[in-house]
């Protein structure tokens, strides 16, 4: 363990000031302009992206800061949830991309908690999901009208999802199965009759994206029904699926983007923790596997064709902060770096470490270890969720510890994606068993392979990860130094009651 270092420019200071990319999109009808999500100036907001030159303008300038937002089509407008003082509890907006006043596209509604709305890719409806105590409602919104409330549930859903021409609405829906495996369901926007639904015994049904061709009722989707997340096309009127040729990609395989021309589709696959992307000829039914820079790709909205032939997507690693890099189409060797992030000085990188959990199962963590021999105090991290995982993304956190003499390792336990449907529903109406028997499974490795120091292993984790500290201090506290839960999940019946 070494002193720590309170200088006002040490290593640790500098990576948590460091400027990343989080995000990225360029209007449909107008690749001139984009948006991007980045803490360029301390916190993050939105900003105008004039592509051309690279200019990044601040749209928004919120106090907590805005993390989610959409651009118009046509690239005049930017939109996101104005809420209040950070509780996404409020009401879309709209700005000029040029700057202007902020105009409220839902005035009469009350104030409500949302995801991100959504627009058909010739520009003339907006949608978005209001969520309240009496429900989920989705409205639809058409140029100069107010919002029409279009499909409402008391189960969760997600959308709408609209056909290039908004001809056709699409619902990711819990109302058949009532937990969180969504079917799709296909409106006919103008009646709002139902066309069909997209369902699988056990299956979830997600991340529809609509063909960008007018006229084109195909839409690219993924189904859980084989264990693991694969790519199938829909076409919505004629309930024709087409699964994509990808079984001898293992793990999951999320679509990403379609090209402009509609021949081609990109996917990303997530197997264990670790990303992989490919190009998909929709006509051949080929995938490419595209030679990129290992590490985590577009974790928060993944990559897509970029205007001028290449790919674009938001790349990171442990030691890397994110920032947007071009890709070559046809290889996926890396071109360029689009929006850099900021510079920093050189971090410790990570490695994947598979090991057997105390019930017999293997489960996948990440570890970096500083300068010098082991065995170290170390530091076991839990990520939040618990339905998320940890790549190998960047983290300022772990490098302050590695810096400063610990080991780091972060565990994707039982529950966590990527690892098939069945690691991640087995924790379901048991939360908190087989996790903690993860973590005391990485101790015991940790310490077998002189990594750790026996008495000097120290928990942390937020949200999810914070429950699991407290609960593995609490159900084997012989294990551990002690531990930080950061906003954890200590009252079950509190959060669900409180929760938006």
């Amino acid at each position: 363990m070494k002193p720590l270092d309170l200088s006002s420019e040490s290593n640790w200071r500098k990576r948590f000031r460091a400027t990343d990319i989080i995000w990225t999109f360029v209007a449909g009808q107008n690749q001139q302009r984009g948006l991007v999500c980045t803490n360029k100036d301390g916190i993050y907001q939105l900003y105008a992206w004039d592509i051309p030159t690279g200019e990044l303008r601040q749209a928004t300038n919120e106090p907590a800061g805005v993390m989610w937002g959409m651009i118009s089509s046509n690239g005049n407008y930017i939109y996101f949830l104005k809420d209040e003082g950070g509780n996404e509890i409020g009401h879309f907006v709209s700005v000029p991309f040029t700057g202007g006043e902020v105009e409220d596209i839902s005035p009469a509604l009350p104030p409500y908690s949302a995801f991100v709305p959504t627009q058909n890719r010739l520009g003339n409806l907006i949608g978005f999901m209001a969520n309240r105590q009496d429900g989920f409602k989705v409205y639809v919104k058409e140029e100069n009208s107010a919002p029409t409330l279009f499909y409402q549930s008391e189960n969760i859903c997600f959308g709408p999802t609209f056909s290039c021409d908004g001809k056709i609405a699409v619902i990711e829906s819990s109302e058949r199965t009532k937990s969180m495996d969504f079917s799709l369901l296909a409106f006919d926007r103008e009646t709002g009759q139902l066309i069909r639904e997209l369902w699988e015994e056990g299956a979830n049904m997600q991340s529809p994206l609509f063909s960008p061709i007018p006229e084109d009722p195909r839409l690219v989707c993924s189904s859980s029904a084989s264990g693991f997340e694969r790519p199938l096309i829909w076409n919505v009127l004629t309930g024709e699926c087409i699964p994509l040729h990808v079984d001898e990609i293992p793990g999951a395989i999320e679509p990403q983007a379609w090209s402009d021309d509609a021949e081609h589709i990109l996917l990303c696959q997530v197997y264990q923790a670790q990303f992989q992307l490919y190009r998909y000829d929709v006509s051949t039914h080929m995938a490419v596997k595209l030679n990129h820079p290992v590490g985590t790709l577009g974790f928060l909205t993944g990559g897509y064709f970029a205007p001028n032939g290449e790919i674009w997507v938001v790349w990171e690693d442990f030691s890397h902060p994110p920032r947007l890099i071009a890709l070559d189409k046809e290889t996926g060797a890396f071109q360029r770096d689009v929006l850099k992030a900021g510079e920093l000085p050189e971090g410790t990188s990570s490695r994947s470490v598979t090991l057997t959990s105390e019930n017999g199962d293997r489960i996948q963590g990440w570890l970096a270890v500083p300068d010098g021999e082991g065995p170290f105090p170390t530091i076991l991290e839990t990520h939040g969720g618990p339905t998320s995982v940890r790549s190998s993304r960047f983290s300022p956190r772990g490098q302050s510890w590695l810096d400063h003499g610990f080991a780091f390792f972060t565990l994707n336990y039982h529950g966590s994606i990527t690892f098939g449907k069945a690691f991640e529903k087995s924790i379901w109406g048991n939360l908190g068993d087989l996790e903690i028997e993860d973590m005391a499974a990485v101790y015991k490795w940790l310490v077998d392979n002189k990594i750790a120091q026996p008495d000097a292993v120290l928990l942390t984790g937020e949200s999810y990860g914070g429950f699991l500290t407290l609960q593995a201090l609490g159900c084997r506290p012989e294990l551990w130094a002690g531990g930080m839960a950061e906003i954890a999940i200590a009252d079950w019946k509190i959060m669900y009651e409180y929760e938006a």
